[in-house]
């Protein structure tokens, strides 16, 4: 318990051989008790380890309280009740074996008013005498009356300690220093400014890795097993490692012990951005470490402190990854295209159907619930996974084929698109605005002037808070509309550099001959899928000739867009000859397969009527009905008399 690197402590009754130092087993035992506060400063010479040990191991001389043991908290507040020295304390006195304890001031003891009177109360009830020296306080003297005084003073400077200190770190706060002590995984501090954070560059790339499987439709779980199956430090074990943090109990587990929670916890922070944030939690109140969350509304983000290890694009997407619930099946996988798949009718997200005896498809999730509740909701809106991916994979083909070779064309469609939608709505928008504003003005007028005749007596008080109310409900609907309207022309306005940034995210992919779960989540934006159309359509019989489905498939930046047929006049007509012949091919099967079908009916009927001739020894075809053939039980013999 004693301070190893302290040196020891002598007196003259050392020097006649008295042992004055006990375990902590011994019976009767003195207690001396020193406590230091990182916030005393390393300069409080006073009030030090060193010094407290030597004052009270003196008085415990000079008092004949023998045997005595040094116990000491270094680096504790008093408002933290769980030190390890204390807690050492509290047993031996729960266990009867302390006869004195003794601290240099009472505030050594604890800054808790109500703790520290409800312990001087126990120590009396317990027999045991405690004793603050530099107070003057000494239970066998009985109570003093300024002991309660001395215990509320020494609270009330830890609370005003810890508001100027709080004070102190919201000023920093705000200025966008960090505030917290541990340097996120992936970054460094400056060896000469701590406020400022560099990249390190192992970790940095572990963070791009774990974006990117996001990214590639991994989840955070899969992830963690794979960074553990390929030996990457966990992030923990390497900044212990490697001094960024000091925390020897992190080197102690399995290095390579990813945890799903430590990946989430990595593609949520917005320091990997380039940003600094702080306030994301508070303490409850100045007597407790505890800490509670705040909401995400009262952080302060201040963007581009320092080099970003993600991009903007690559953040976006991977936490609109995150919100998507992909369940795997037995192949251990899950469909990437979930949670981009939409019905066209009521809008509702489309649920993946597969497994081992089903097809691998999609339906709309409004239908598959309504089957389950017993009443219809939209129609099934049924997708093959395979149709869906060789038309997601055709559009974009198509589309990057064309941006390659007419980006300037490419550029000019969006434009032109952008264009028609903004002349369409900005000038009845900037019209309605201009109104809007016109009417709140009005009824700011209007409450000036109902106020003024309340004060003259004008109006009742009842009256003006009507009229009141009416008013104030009109200008927060015209503010709210004048907000929403100049939202989308601000949204009009930023359609134009999206043609850049698709012929960017072209760029960046080299090969379109497969559809990877990359292109899927970074290429496209949401996918609609409307109800299927048949051919041919036959009250009695069904739908029957050719199935036809429309898909919308929007894609990142410039929605639905329509690529150009770039095909000659010749080309269109051979493949338009060639869909007719497909056509008839498909009608001639589909004929074929009728005829077919009714030969083997009648075949069967024929069967039918054969076995019944049998079973009642007819042969006389003509005598039966066959439109009304059913096949008897045979007749049971009688019995012989």
């Amino acid at each position: 318990m004693r301070n190893q690197n302290a040196p020891p402590l002598t007196s003259a009754a050392n020097e006649h051989g008295c042992r004055k130092e006990a375990e902590m087993n011994t019976q009767n035992l003195t207690i001396l008790y020193s406590r230091l506060s990182r916030d005393d400063g390393d300069d409080s010479i006073s009030n030090s380890i060193l010094n407290q040990q030597k004052l009270l191991q003196e008085h415990a001389e000079r008092n004949g309280m023998i045997p005595f043991v040094h116990v000491e908290d270094d680096g504790y507040t008093g408002t933290n009740w769980n030190r390890p020295g204390w807690k050492k304390i509290a047993e031996e006195i729960d266990a009867g074996r302390v006869r004195n304890l003794v601290v240099k001031n009472l505030d050594r003891l604890g800054r808790d008013y109500l703790r520290v009177g409800l312990l001087i109360e126990q120590f009396q009830e317990a027999g045991l005498r405690f004793i603050a020296v530099g107070d003057n306080i000494d239970t066998a003297d009985g109570d003093d009356d300024f002991t309660p005084l001395r215990a509320l003073f020494a609270e009330w400077y830890a609370r005003d300690c810890s508001r100027k200190v709080k004070a102190v770190l919201h000023s920093k706060g705000r200025d966008g220093k960090p505030l917290t002590n541990k340097v996120p995984y992936g970054y460094v501090k400056d060896e000469f400014d701590i406020n400022k954070w560099h990249i390190d560059p192992v970790a940095a790339e572990v963070v791009r890795r774990i974006f990117g499987m996001t990214v590639n439709g991994k989840g955070a779980y899969e992830i963690a097993r794979i960074l553990h199956d390929d030996k990457v430090e966990r992030p923990s074990y390497h900044q212990a490692k490697n001094r960024i943090v000091v925390s020897p109990s992190s080197l102690e587990a399995d290095p390579y012990l990813w945890r799903g929670t430590t990946v989430t916890g990595i593609l949520s922070r917005p320091e990997y951005l380039g940003s600094v944030v702080n306030f994301r939690s508070s303490s409850v109140n100045f007597k407790t470490k505890k800490r509670k969350k705040n909401a995400p509304e009262e952080w302060q983000v201040f963007p581009n402190a320092h080099e970003a290890i993600v991009s903007q694009e690559t953040w976006d997407l991977a936490q609109k990854l995150r919100q998507t619930v992909r369940r795997t099946d037995t192949s251990g996988e899950a469909n990437p295209l979930t949670g981009l798949v939409f019905c066209s009718d009521c809008g509702s997200k489309m649920y993946n159907h597969r497994g081992k005896n089903t097809d691998d498809s999609y339906a709309c999730s409004a239908n598959s619930l309504g089957y389950q509740r017993y009443t219809k909701q939209c129609s099934g809106h049924y997708i093959s996974t395979r149709a869906l991916r060789d038309i997601v994979l055709d559009i974009l083909k198509r589309t990057s084929g064309y941006v390659r070779s007419h980006e300037d064309e490419f550029i000019g469609l969006v434009r032109e698109k952008t264009a028609l939608r903004q002349g369409e709505t900005a000038k009845s928008h900037k019209k309605r605005i201009a109104k809007n504003e016109r009417r709140i003005a009005e009824i700011e007028k209007v409450f000036r002037g109902l106020y003024e005749d309340k004060i003259l007596g004008r109006l009742t008080p009842e009256r003006f808070d009507e009229m009141s109310a009416g008013y104030e409900r009109e200008q927060a609907e015209l503010k709210a509309q004048a907000a929403a309207m100049q939202s989308e022309l601000d949204a009009y306005g930023a359609d134009g550099e999206r043609a850049d940034k698709f012929i960017e995210l072209v760029r960046r992919h080299t090969r379109f001959e497969e559809l990877s779960n990359a292109m899927i989540n970074e290429f496209i934006d949401k996918i609609i899928v409307h109800e299927s159309v048949w051919s041919e359509k036959n009250e009695a019989n069904g739908n029957k000739g050719t199935r036809t489905q429309k898909v919308e498939v929007f894609l990142k930046y410039i929605g639905a867009f329509d690529v150009p047929d770039m095909r000659s006049a010749e080309e269109l007509e051979a493949e338009r000859i060639a869909a007719d012949k497909l056509e008839r091919n498909r009608r001639s099967k589909r004929e074929y397969e009728r005829r077919r079908r009714e030969k083997l009916r009648a075949a069967k009927a024929d069967a039918d009527i054969q076995d019944l001739e049998m079973e009642n020894g007819q042969t006389d075809v003509d005598n039966i009905d066959t439109t009304l053939v059913t096949k008897a039980a045979p007749t049971k013999p009688k019995p012989a008399a």
